[in-house]
């Protein structure tokens, strides 16, 4: 559900997914892909005040960005494909929708930026710096939004480890360069014990769809999510989605040995949505398809 309503017509495409972080103590973060190709050309109603802030990246250029909060006269702003804007939703902010628009559009509860300073053992105020309506370019909000893109635009919430990681990222981050989130003390450094690896190891391999949360794996090993978080990272030298993802391209190349086998059936017994998902992973990390490489396998 968009923070920031937009209008039932005619060019307002509906968003394709929307994903939510799984496994938060208490808060939520949700993103969705916005698309209006026929803008009605009016302002957006009040949406509900929420203790909430919202973050729109545009995808593409959208000149004279005008929004207004309450009675508040109303800021006109350039926004250019890459950059972001930051909405506080208890201040009820309205925009005129006068042109096409193309944005990811990520909520992020107070509750949800307290509860990642809390398990970080940091200070959260509550606030963001960002003048209403002022263009930010960020390259690391556009990289973890982009990270994303591929999930919205199949209209599939099954990567839910990837989002899990991605939006508490995203959270701490616009936290800490925005909000003067800072830690208060030393954060507890080291890997992952021998038995925690282990565990971690077997329960995402019996979990290829990617179905299990960071919640999940944190509990399973005593941790909280972000001490979890980072001593995987340490031990195993990358982010647990990342790892489901290299996991599941090294049982593919096992099985696409196997002759008998198609692609569409070992996309789904490695975890895949589908072979076109298959595919696309596939050929991102072994720099060919599935087909080419079972071919190069058998030459």
């Amino acid at each position: 559900m968009l923070a920031i309503q937009i209008e039932n017509h005619a060019g307002h495409r509906e968003p394709q997914a929307t994903l939510c972080a799984n496994g938060l103590r208490r808060g939520r973060i949700a993103a969705t892909r916005v698309m209006v190709d026929e803008p009605p050309g009016c302002w957006t109603p009040p949406p509900p005040v929420e203790d909430a802030f919202l973050l729109r990246l545009h995808l593409r250029d959208y000149p004279n960005y005008r929004c207004r909060e309450a009675q508040a006269p109303a800021t006109v702003n350039d926004m250019r494909a890459g950059e972001t804007v930051f909405h506080d939703l208890r201040r009820q902010p309205r925009l005129m929708i006068d042109k096409k628009l193309d944005a990811v559009d990520v909520q992020i509860s107070n509750s949800a930026m307290q509860t990642l300073a809390e398990d970080a053992a940091a200070s959260w105020r509550g606030e963001l710096d960002c003048a209403l309506g002022r263009a930010v370019a960020d390259p690391t909000i556009l990289s973890l939004c982009r990270s994303v893109l591929p999930e919205l635009e199949d209209g599939r919430a099954s990567e839910s480890l990837l989002f899990d990681y991605v939006s508490r990222a995203l959270a701490a981050h616009v936290a800490a360069a925005y909000g003067g989130m800072r830690p208060n003390s030393m954060v507890r450094s080291g890997g992952l014990a021998a038995w925690q690896e282990r565990r971690a190891r077997d329960i995402l391999a019996a979990n290829l769809n990617g179905a299990v949360t960071l919640a999940d794996l944190a509990l399973e090993c005593r941790l909280s999510v972000s001490h979890f978080s980072r001593a995987f990272r340490q031990s195993m030298g990358v982010a647990p989605h990342r790892w489901l993802l290299n996991r599941r391209v090294e049982l593919a190349k096992d099985l696409l040995r196997d002759r008998e086998s198609s692609l569409s059936q070992i996309a789904l017994r490695c975890g895949f949505a589908d072979q076109s998902h298959f595919t696309r992973v596939f050929t991102r990390r072994a720099g060919v398809s599935p087909g080419a490489w079972r071919r190069g396998v058998a030459a």
